[in-house]
């Protein structure tokens, strides 16, 4: 086994929201009604703040007043020096589980190690298509999700061309494609292993929060 260092961000990580097609079929109806009335014609970004960051293989703590978490399995382009996507990592996005999907409260996203970060950066030349991307999501050993990635509504080169309109991403910054629908959840105690071809694993233990 690799003593090596395990990889984390040297930039900012932005979430995607509403970048998957099951995701956005699920909202369609109350992306109609006030206060936006219409879906949303940009990328909708949040910020996992440096705060949220677990690196492979450490325990996560929950809150003891939060009986289970919501895993976002997800990949996130990490930003080259020329703007371009220098590689992909597995990412493990939780949130307690909450109501508002279009402005998520700082206070269910942004916990403390609330950001599982795959242990190696797989280098962009190595990937043919991102859209080939598979993700499983185990829990204690129990396959609970499969992720395709060629159901997003932006693929990754149009996601970081869109959100440049808007934002410039820095080298070192992360962009997460997005997380889909019909996520698990999970309790402390459990094991999260997030896996796809090409990556290496992301496991994360859930440990309760020492009062």
């Amino acid at each position: 086994m690799s003593s090596a260092p395990h990889f984390l961000p040297t930039g900012t990580v932005y979430g995607t929201l509403l970048n998957f097609r099951a995701e956005v079929a699920a909202l369609a109806t109350q992306m109609t009604q006030p206060p936006y009335k219409a879906p949303p014609k940009a990328p909708v970004l949040y910020v996992k703040t440096a705060n949220t960051w677990s690196p492979h293989g450490s325990a996560i703590a929950v809150p003891a007043a939060v009986p289970e978490v919501e895993i976002g399995a997800s990949i996130g382009m990490v930003i080259g020096a020329e703007g371009d996507v220098e590689g992909f990592v597995l990412m493990n996005d939780l949130s307690i589980p909450h109501a508002s999907f279009f402005r998520p409260p700082v206070k269910f996203k942004c916990v403390d190690g609330f950001l599982g970060i795959g242990p190696v950066l797989r280098d962009t030349q190595d990937v043919a298509d991102p859209a080939n991307f598979l993700v499983e999501v185990r829990i204690d050993g129990e396959l609970k999700q499969s992720i395709d990635f060629s159901q997003l509504v932006r693929p990754a080169q149009q996601l970081l061309a869109d959100v440049g309109e808007f934002m410039t991403l820095a080298h070192g910054d992360v962009l997460m494609l997005g997380c889909d629908a019909g996520r698990p959840v999970a309790r402390a105690g459990q094991r999260i292993d997030i896996s796809a071809p090409g990556f290496e694993t992301l496991s994360n233990t859930l440990a309760k929060e020492a009062a």
